[in-house]
């Protein structure tokens, strides 16, 4: 084979007007007394910021079931709850109270809090929390939660919420009205951070932050479209489902919110849901607006997406959210420093600046899953920070997000078969609200950022091919450039391992050092360069005495001399002899003008190697292809005319420091 052949060519603290208007970025609040609120300024100094509102705006301002609008307790007492105890009681009262929540408050099981009509619930000054604990607002009506942070229910290795015992929503309502949540931050739950249910109506949601959770904000579990309510400045982050789920709603006004890295789909409507979507920014989110049903409608206008893909839908007239309250936008453009610097709490904001953190599923770390630590990194640091995960299996889908470079995630133990990230999604497999997962959707560890390097662990896709049938199942996808891969294990089935680029013409290096892959169809894949160095490659025995599968498939893009490199590596199988073809060429429909491109060179090929070595692909001949062998050993090592053989000047060229440009990973030697 010639050498020209084988290149081819905000924050602070606002109490109610009626209350006692206090400044937004006030000093750090006295403990009230029981006295009744008195008047304190309500303007501040030209550097401190502008006033949080003093009263709620959009739907929870309006006069509906009785009430003229949301007050909360403003009526009634100002009370200081410092321990959860204290804050049961006060929720719990039947007068209108304003409670203070004063510092941590800690709850050693968990609790969901019920919460009597004509409440206040306001963090003093900044730091205030509840944690392990929710709210639950049972037909109760004139409740308003401002300035704290509701956190840390999850059960480790619960991250679908299925656990009978899981019901650790950070806020529930069910049959409530006029509810105002404002400059909030709920994270880390068990299951919902919000859900609103069961004819809830007038609510407003406003500058809160909603982060590294699964499910985000659900609102529905009713067959009435009864719901009215307001979104708007809201962060939501590094999140997967539910941002918001929107069922059934009356009139659903969702504004200047800011969707940022969300593993699943973004804003959703469901049966009759009419939604007006405006205004917002979308960035890394997939399917970022559905309209699920025949009946949803969804007015789509003004949004900016970027680094999304999928659905946005625009459907229907839905309503006029001018023709119920006076409300102003902020333009789209500028939600994202908008709402990243004035959302959440009172100094809420402040980045953080850990470099090492721990995950386990014993409570022993400082998150119970991957996920959440990868969101504990504030996005755009360049910072490097290690995530030691302990032995466990985790159960979760995993994104690094693209802004989120210079991290590290380990095994703490040599061995990778210690601790397992495992998820199941068949690319094939249906979504519930249409379509398939897809190659993107699939897979259990997605690495989107540049200089990530993942070691001594195990990644499966664990979706069971034998009981539901052969369909693409990714264990992981790599994105980002100069990407690292050392002791990991790789296991599935069908494309267990996509070496990926953020686009056609984009550059993405893979390392993969002393690595075990197994698989059985085109099990190593994609557009991506991929050295994989001192690796075992393991074939799995699909029980046929002709086709066992194939090795690589790549679908290198015709300008980029380098593909795939398998070198000092090791092929194994079960399989019978002879029956696993070494790869095919992948020629997608996004890029029919690749080349694809595979070396294997310097390796042991097992008996199970066929001898045709290269097989031809959706009516691809495989020498259309730049394949080559060279100086490979074992029984599956034939030199002949279907294992083309690179002569020694021209393998002195196609070297690992070749392949990675420039870059020497970590561990490279």
């Amino acid at each position: 084979m010639s050498l020209r052949r084988f290149l081819g060519a905000a924050s602070a603290v606002a109490i109610l007007s009626g209350l006692a208007p206090v400044p937004a970025m006030a000093a750090h609040l006295p403990a009230p007394s029981l006295a009744p609120a008195v008047n304190t300024p309500s303007t501040l100094s030209g550097d401190r910021g502008p006033l949080w509102k003093q009263t709620p705006d959009g739907f929870a301002s309006l006069p509906g079931h009785g009430l003229d609008g949301t007050t909360g307790g403003q009526a009634g007492r100002i009370v200081t709850a410092t321990t959860i105890a204290q804050l049961q009681e006060f929720a719990a009262a039947p007068e209108p109270l304003v409670i203070f929540i004063d510092g941590t408050l800690e709850a050693a099981q968990y609790v969901k809090i019920p919460v009597a009509a004509n409440k206040s619930f306001i963090g003093v000054g900044a730091g205030a929390e509840v944690v392990n604990a929710g709210f639950k607002l049972i037909n109760v009506s004139n409740v308003i939660f401002r300035n704290f942070t509701v956190r840390d229910s999850y059960i480790p290795g619960d991250w679908d919420g299925k656990r009978p015992d899981n019901d650790r929503d950070g806020i529930q309502l069910d049959t409530s009205h006029h509810v105002w949540v404002d400059h909030m931050k709920f994270e880390r739950m068990g299951d919902g951070l919000i859900d609103t249910r069961k004819d809830s109506d007038f609510l407003t949601y406003s500058w809160n932050i909603f982060a590294d959770n699964n499910k985000a904000l659900g609102v529905g579990w009713t067959p009435n479209a009864v719901t009215r309510m307001t979104i708007h400045h809201n962060w939501i982050r590094n999140t997967t489902q539910r941002n918001f789920s929107l069922d059934n709603t009356a009139a659903a006004h969702v504004y200047n919110n800011y969707l940022q890295d969300v593993g699943q789909y973004g804003m959703m409507g469901r049966n009759s849901a009419k939604v007006v979507l405006e205004g917002n920014y979308f960035t890394a989110v997939q399917d970022p607006i559905v309209a699920k049903d025949p009946g949803t409608e969804i007015v789509n206008r003004d949004n900016i997406f970027d680094s999304t893909r999928g659905r946005k839908d625009n459907v229907g007239t839905a309503f006029d959210p001018a023709a119920n309250y006076s409300y102003t936008r902020d333009d789209a453009a500028a939600v994202p420093g908008i709402v990243s610097s004035g959302a959440g709490p009172r100094d809420n904001n402040a980045r953080n600046t850990t470099t090492e953190i721990t995950v386990a599923l014993d409570g022993t770390g400082d998150f119970g899953s991957l996920q959440a630590a990868i969101g504990s990194v504030p996005a755009g640091s360049t910072q490097a920070r290690t995530i030691t995960v302990k032995p466990g299996i985790y159960r979760e889908t995993v994104n690094v997000w693209a802004d989120r470079p210079n991290l590290t995630i380990q095994g703490a133990t040599a061995n990778p078969a210690d601790v397992v990230i495992s998820y199941d999604t068949p690319a094939g497999g249906q979504k519930f609200f249409g379509g398939t997962w897809g190659t993107a959707g699939s897979p259990t560890l997605t690495v989107h950022a540049a200089d990530t390097t993942v070691r001594n662990l195990t990644v499966e896709n664990s979706y069971d091919e034998a009981a539901n049938g052969p369909s693409q199942a990714l264990a992981v996808r790599s994105i980002g450039d100069r990407v690292t891969f050392e002791g990991t294990r790789f296991l599935g089935n069908q494309d267990t391992y996509l070496a990926d680029t953020a686009g056609r013409d984009a550059t993405a290096r893979t390392y993969l050092k002393n690595c075990y892959i197994e698989g059985d169809v085109d099990f190593l894949y994609g557009r991506g360069t991929a050295v994989f160095d001192g690796c075992t490659i393991h074939s799995l025995d699909r029980g046929s005495t002709t086709n066992n599968g194939y090795i690589v498939a790549p679908s290198t893009k015709n300008s980029n001399p380098y593909g795939f490199l398998i070198i000092n590596s090791t092929l194994t199988s079960d399989a019978a002899p002879g029956t696993v073809s070494l790869g095919r060429p992948w020629f997608a429909s996004s890029d029919p003008d690749a080349l694809p491109m595979a070396l294997i060179r310097d390796s042991v090929l097992g008996n199970h190697i066929a001898v045709q070595g290269w097989a031809d692909m959706g009516g691809h001949s495989w020498t259309e292809g730049r394949f080559a062998e060279y100086r490979n050993t074992g029984p599956g090592a034939y030199v002949n005319g279907f294992h083309p053989q690179l002569s020694d000047a021209e393998a002195a060229t196609f070297t690992p420091d070749a392949f990675l440009g420039g870059w020497t990973p970590t561990g490279r030697g």
